[in-house]
């Protein structure tokens, strides 16, 4: 079958490549430990790693356009793709496409990143191409909704009218790791495969709260604490840790969106991860939540279309456009 679009997540650790057909269905994929962080920086190291990855795709289908989003797209990327302005849509993102051109083959379109400025600024790169991939497979358009993509940086984006209008970042992951490898918690905790369900209530219940209210920063300590004086064991300090980041995090969530309990909320990304998120969530009285698939070749079928390297004809079937830019 031949190929309509070549699609890329291709971030810091990992590329993450689809064989897209004609109705932006995957065909195939290919996971590779290949991002931005694994390779030399050098114009010659990218080609090595997009003709591993999709090499034989490329050959099979010379003229398929390519498209790509994540951290290939920063400063510390092949090219740099400048950050877009908040509020926007799919197509504001199709029409600021970023072009690395290639010495063979066709030009590889980076999607790019997005911004939100103020006395703050915030920006995400990846996970916008996320959102507009699932608000394109969401139906229920009559509120603004909330999506939340935990992971090592959390993001929480609300999209109103399929536009992605505000964002906040929560380095709630990384912070964890840190926590636990680089840290005095670390060497009273003890990990483990297993789930412990209290204590990981038990951390949302802290920072839940009065003693919560002070933040983080007073409540930590005492993940250790709690095991030095015996109440909780080297096991269990991991997911109680990990109970009162989540926990911090979706109580500063809730207030700097000023987010409701009848909110609708959708979670994408790692179905572990969101099990937790969406354990915490309930336990802080959301209502109207639910998980999804990860959406990202939807999102970049989306970008591409709205870009015009794909097209959409009268029948509602997508072809390779003819005025596709090259």
């Amino acid at each position: 079958m031949k190929t309509q679009l070549i699609a890329l997540d291709w971030g810091t650790s990992s590329l993450r490549a689809y064989w897209l057909g004609a109705a932006g269905e995957t065909l195939e994929e290919r996971s590779l430990p290949l991002g931005i962080m694994q390779l030399d920086g050098s114009e010659e190291g990218f080609e090595r790693a997009l003709d591993q990855a999709c090499g034989d795709w490329q050959r099979t289908s010379p003229e398929a356009p390519m498209i790509a989003c994540g951290m290939i797209g920063s400063a510390q990327g092949w090219g740099e793709a400048r950050y877009v302005d908040v509020p926007l849509g799919a197509e504001e993102l199709g029409s600021s496409l970023h072009a690395i051109e290639r010495a063979c083959g066709m030009p590889l379109w980076v999607v790019p990143g997005v911004i939100q400025r103020g006395d703050l600024p915030d920006v995400m790169r990846g996970e916008e191409t996320q959102v507009f991939g699932l608000l394109d497979g969401d139906t229920d358009h009559g509120a603004p909704l909330l999506i939340g993509l935990p992971g090592s940086h959390s993001k929480w984006v609300t999209a109103d009218g399929g536009k992605l209008t505000q964002f906040q970042t929560f380095m709630t992951g990384e912070v964890y790791q840190a926590l636990l490898g680089h840290t005095i918690l670390g060497r009273t905790a003890v990990p483990s495969d297993s789930f412990n369900a209290a204590a990981f209530e038990r951390g949302l219940r802290v920072a839940q709260s009065s003693e919560g209210q002070a933040g983080p920063l007073s409540t930590i300590f005492s993940s250790r604490t709690l095991v030095l004086t015996g109440e909780l064991s080297g096991v269990a300090q991991v997911d109680y840790l990990s109970g009162l980041l989540i926990g911090h995090e979706l109580a500063a969530m809730s207030a700097m969106l000023q987010v409701p309990p009848s909110q609708p909320i959708v979670l994408v990304g790692n179905s572990t991860l969101c099990a937790r998120y969406l354990w915490a969530l309930e336990y802080c009285g959301f209502e109207s939540l639910r998980f999804a698939p990860e959406a990202t070749t939807a999102g970049l079928w989306k970008v591409a279309a709205g870009a015009g390297l794909v097209a959409t004809d009268t029948a509602g079937e997508s072809y390779v456009s003819p005025h596709a830019r090259h």
